[in-house]
């Protein structure tokens, strides 16, 4: 690598990045996603959650109901009184399974997924350690002795967990890092000193087991995210689809309405768009599409939203934004242009800004009513303008007819 330049070391990042998760198709970029969560959308963020916290309330209900059975075992190799305390464990335990797997009716934030998760793995390698605490300086028989040494599975159990759930590599490591050190705790109250040829074998099947878990997680998470973005995203302009707006028009206006805070829309409708279709076929009418989206996808900021609303109309989520500073996004991307026609003439569009605040919406599908109406207003006025609140309004060229 120390004689290419950089060109050509992006090819083979790509190629990599490529044929690594074969026969999945993924980018460079897909494949950083997928070391770290940072750079996620929201949506992903959300469905991730919404998985997780499914799959520990699944999980947590099946030991809800297995811990509890199995002290059955402990009644069979242990003496009394210790059986009565691994079985008040294990029903201790089981009320903190059944806890997790509850149907609470909260929102299913990526805070709370984390949280559920790390609750559920903590259980087993606490159980261990009070189960060490427990059996220490008993004369056990051989049955008494397997089942110990099953117990201290237990951080392994915690690794291969881990390979359901939809993760980064980096939060596998961040969730098997208490494994570790349970398992390395455990061996110090069991009276034995840390050394690299007893112990170094066992070490070493937990990071075979957390890297089966990480490799796993990770091609949950890129499939779950080519499904959302497949979902999400509109495949011929790359802006989102009505339905994945519709969502982030939701969480933006109720966030917004939480904080007081102001949140334009802006609604573009493409004039005579139809007589590109009937004239030059569907074809020109998609790269029109195509290149007006790319244009206003340049021109907004990197925390607006465009919505690919149907057909030739998209509507743009202007968040934390008031009425004056849609006017001046409006009137900069109306500036920028919207592209060409196939005859050579400039693509012009009718559009309707709607404001929380300034019209006073309850919700966000009467935020989008008030833009929709007034995008009509503008075409009835004569096209290639846009209507603001207060009856504002911004003529940019002759009416086209």
């Amino acid at each position: 690598m120390s004689g290419m330049n950089v060109e050509e070391a992006t090819p083979v990042r790509r190629s990599f990045a490529a044929h690594i998760f074969a026969p999945i198709k993924i980018t460079w970029d897909q494949f950083i996603d997928l070391l770290v969560p940072f750079r996620h959308s929201t949506h992903i963020r959300r469905h991730a959650a919404s998985v997780t916290i499914s799959r520990v309330q699944l999980v947590a209900a099946l030991f809800a109901v297995l811990v509890p059975v199995c002290s059955i075992l402990d009644w069979f190799v242990f003496p009394w009184p210790e059986w009565a305390q691994m079985t008040l464990m294990r029903f201790a335990s089981s009320l903190v399974f059944v806890t997790l797997a509850w149907p609470w009716n909260t929102t299913k934030s990526r805070l709370q997924a984390d949280l559920m998760l790390v609750a559920m793995l903590l259980v087993p390698p606490v159980f261990y350690l009070i189960s060490i605490r427990i059996i220490s300086g008993l004369q056990l028989d051989p049955f008494a002795m397997l089942a110990t040494k099953l117990y201290a599975l237990m951080p392994n159990i915690v690794l291969a967990g881990l390979a359901i759930f939809p993760l980064t590599a980096l939060e596998v490591l961040l969730f098997a890092i208490p494994a570790f050190a349970f398992a390395i705790v455990g061996y110090g109250m069991n009276g034995e000193t840390l050394s690299l040829v007893q112990h170094g074998p066992e070490l070493w099947l937990m990071v075979l087991v957390m890297g089966v878990a990480m490799f796993s997680g990770m091609s949950q998470l890129h499939y779950m995210a080519a499904l959302v973005n497949r979902a999400m995203i509109d495949p011929l302009t790359g802006a989102y689809t009505r339905r994945s707006g519709g969502e982030t028009l939701d969480l933006l206006f109720r966030l917004a309405a939480l904080q007081n805070a102001p949140m334009a829309v802006a609604f573009f409708d493409l004039d005579k768009f139809k007589s590109i279709n009937d004239t030059y076929g569907h074809d020109e009418g998609d790269r029109a599409l195509k290149g007006l989206a790319e244009r206003l996808k340049s021109g907004l900021r990197k925390g607006d939203v465009l919505v690919r609303w149907g057909g030739e109309e998209f509507v743009a989520i202007l968040n934390n934004t008031d009425a004056e500073g849609a006017r001046i996004v409006v009137q900069r991307l109306r500036d920028a242009g919207f592209g060409l026609r196939p005859d050579g003439s400039p693509l012009t569009a009718s559009i309707g800004v709607a404001e929380r605040t300034a019209d006073n919406a309850k919700d966000w599908p009467e935020l989008v009513e008030a833009a929709d109406q007034r995008m009509y207003q503008a075409k009835r006025g004569g096209r290639d303008r846009a209507i603001l609140p207060g009856d504002v309004t911004l003529v940019f060229g002759p009416p086209i007819g």
